[in-house]
Formats: structure tokens, C-alpha cells, sequence
């Protein structure tokens, strides 16, 4: 096997947790070419990942997206596409990518025509963190589960821009609030009152972040404002790669079911995870789960009437009311015990090794 394609275009999240797929084919298979079709905004993260051939497919720009992905890959064969995406828009693009072994989702993950784009499954896996399950597309190649190993290419410049945002002598607490979609967002007056709990009982810098989209710099600006302490608001003025350094030199992230929580993960930074919306242990920041507020299964039972045992794994229960479930005890009674297990906070003078 020479040549494998990688289809996976978003979101951040799953993109972030492709990397150990990528590094693991590059070890297990040495000389291997790898082609990786990815949305515009991911390849802002990792498009410099090293022997990696990255293919931008742009999913809002219609036909013309699919016919320049065709033009692209005109004369082209691969061994195999890792076809990790199910969305419809991916399944279409999938049917530009000419291969000869094509490995999708067992059945019971595969939707929107799924099937008729593929030849081989992953094994089935009832209960599986969205990590495992992407790392399990290695096995139908004969090869061995990608390991949760993760490197994210970033310059002295992305360095430099974290450490300018940081304190060098107390714990730096990164809260980036806002999730993709609005109801697995916690409310802004609960995250101001944990981050005046941060500042007042530990002593911790509070920084936040979020994208340039109006509705994440209006909601980073609301906890700013209620807030009694101060906070380092730096929402919509920094890269990706910029906000993947700052996450690795900081001490804590906070966030809910959303993409930097990943990152902050995947860079060996802990994340305080804020879960009702969604259940952590399919897709909560794969190395934190233990610093997890976990009220799924309380959303799930109040808002369908389902244990997490009945209800379909991967059910969400995004509905208004749900993140409303983890209260400020739950929250600050986390935030205490993971400062209690880390006596000493983390140096911020060097940058962190990928």
C-alpha cells in the first residue's frame, strides 16, 4: 500500500482527532503518500502537517467545489480513501476520489447514503469515543489502531503571541465558552462567577477566547462584564495556531463539547469540560474526561425520558434548559479539585514540545 487519501473535512474537533491516524500510517507503512481532503478552516490548523499533500474542499462553494476536487485528482489512483466523514456533502466528494479499497462506518454509524460510497467497514463499536473510532479505520488496512499521539506544527511566532497573553507567575485559566451550536453552551453569568472563583481563591489569570464570529465576542464580552475580576479578553484576535500555542502553555482550559477543548487535549493541556448537551465519553477532550462535568445523563432522562443505556449512543440532548443542569457547585468543586492535584502551575517561558 503506497498511496492512501484521507477524507475528512471538518469539524475541528474530529480533525484534531485524525492526526494520530496520519502519524500512525506514516509510521507503520514508511514511505507512504498521504493525500488529505479537508474543509477551509481545519487546513488553517494542521494543513502544514509534515508529508502531508493537503487538498482544500470548500463544501459552501456547491458544484464547483466537486468539480474542482474531479480536476484535482484527474488521473490519480489510491491504494485506499479512509472515508471518515458521513455528511451527505462528504459523500458526494467521496465519489471524486478514485481507490481501489474504500473504508467507511459500520452500519450502524453510517447515514445519508453512506454505504454506497464504500467497499470496506470499520468494526462495529457500540460505546466508543469518536477518537477510537477514527483510529479504528487503520484495522480493515491490516494495520494496527492509531495511538492517541498528536504533533500540531507551530512557529516561534505562534509561540511568541501565547507567551505575550500569559502570566509567568501564577496559573493561566483559558475559558473559551462557546460550542458550535448554542444549546450546549454554558451561560455567560455562570462562567463569569467560576472565573471570579479562579482569580479570588487561586490566584489564576483569566484569558478568553473564542472565533471572530458576532456571537462568540458578544458572549466572551457578557462574561467579561459580569464578571468582578478582571479577564484578558482576546476573543477574534488570534489565528488557530495561535490559540493551539496559547492552549498548550496554559494550565487549564475551560470549555464545553467544542473544538479548542480538543486541541487543548491533543497538546497535552488539561480541559475542564462542561458536558449536559452531549456525552463526554464519545466526545469529550480524550485525555481529561476525568476533569469532566458530567450531567448527560441527568439532560438525557429530563428532556427524553431515556437512561444513557436506553437512548442511542451518540444521542444528544441539546435542548434549552440542558446545560443549565451543571450548576456553579459542580463547576467550582472541579475547578478545586484539579488545582489540588496540581500543587505547582506550569512554566511559561519556554514553548511546549509538540
Amino acid at each position: 500500500m503506497k498511496s492512501i487519501c484521507i477524507l475528512r473535512l471538518s469539524a475541528i474537533g474530529d480533525v484534531t482527532h485524525v492526526i494520530p491516524v496520519v502519524l500512525s500510517l506514516q509510521e507503520q507503512i514508511p514511505g507512504v503518500t498521504i493525500t488529505w481532503v479537508i474543509g477551509k478552516i481545519e487546513a488553517k490548523l494542521i494543513g502544514d502537517l509534515p508529508g502531508v499533500e493537503f487538498i482544500v474542499f470548500d463544501k459552501k462553494s456547491g458544484r464547483k467545489g466537486y468539480a474542482e476536487l474531479r480536476q484535482k485528482l484527474k488521473g490519480r489512483r489510491f491504494d485506499a480513501l479512509l472515508h471518515m466523514q458521513v455528511a451527505f456533502r462528504a459523500n458526494l466528494a467521496s465519489a471524486c476520489i478514485p481507490a481501489r479499497l474504500r473504508v467507511g462506518y459500520d452500519r450502524a454509524r453510517s447515514k445519508d447514503l453512506h454505504s454506497l460510497f464504500i467497499n470496506r467497514r470499520i468494526k462495529p463499536a457500540p460505546e466508543q469515543h469518536v477518537r477510537d473510532c477514527l483510529a479504528s479505520f487503520l484495522e480493515p488496512l491490516g494495520l494496527e489502531p492509531a495511538p492517541p499521539r498528536w504533533q500540531i506544527p507551530l512557529s516561534d511566532e505562534d509561540n511568541a503571541f501565547a507567551a505575550e497573553q500569559l502570566a509567568s507567575d501564577r496559573r493561566n485559566l483559558v475559558i473559551s465558552p462557546c460550542a458550535s451550536h448554542a444549546l450546549r453552551n454554558w451561560p455567560a453569568e455562570r462562567y463569569a462567577q467560576l472565573a471570579d472563583h479562579a482569580v479570588q481563591k487561586h490566584g489564576m489569570k483569566v484569558i478568553l477566547v473564542g472565533s471572530p464570529a458576532p456571537f462568540e465576542n458578544a458572549y466572551c464580552a457578557a462574561i467579561e462584564a459580569a464578571m468582578k475580576e478582571e479577564a484578558h479578553n482576546i476573543c477574534g484576535k488570534d489565528t488557530l495556531k495561535q490559540l493551539t500555542a496559547l492552549l498548550a502553555r496554559a494550565d487549564l482550559v475551560v470549555a464545553p463539547d467544542t473544538g479548542p477543548a480538543h486541541i487543548a487535549s491533543a497538546v497535552g493541556t488539561d480541559v475542564l469540560g462542561l458536558f449536559a448537551a452531549s456525552n463526554p465519553y464519545r466526545s469529550g477532550p480524550y485525555n481529561s474526561l476525568e476533569w469532566c462535568v458530567n450531567r448527560y445523563p441527568e439532560a438525557l432522562q429530563k428532556f427524553t425520558g431515556k437512561s444513557v443505556e436506553q437512548a442511542r449512543w451518540g444521542a444528544k440532548a441539546e435542548f434549552e434548559g440542558a446545560m443549565e443542569l451543571i450548576t456553579m457547585a459542580d463547576a467550582t468543586a472541579m475547578l478545586d479539585r484539579w488545582v489540588e492535584a496540581h500543587p505547582a502551575p506550569k512554566t511559561t517561558t519556554a514553548p511546549r514540545a509538540d
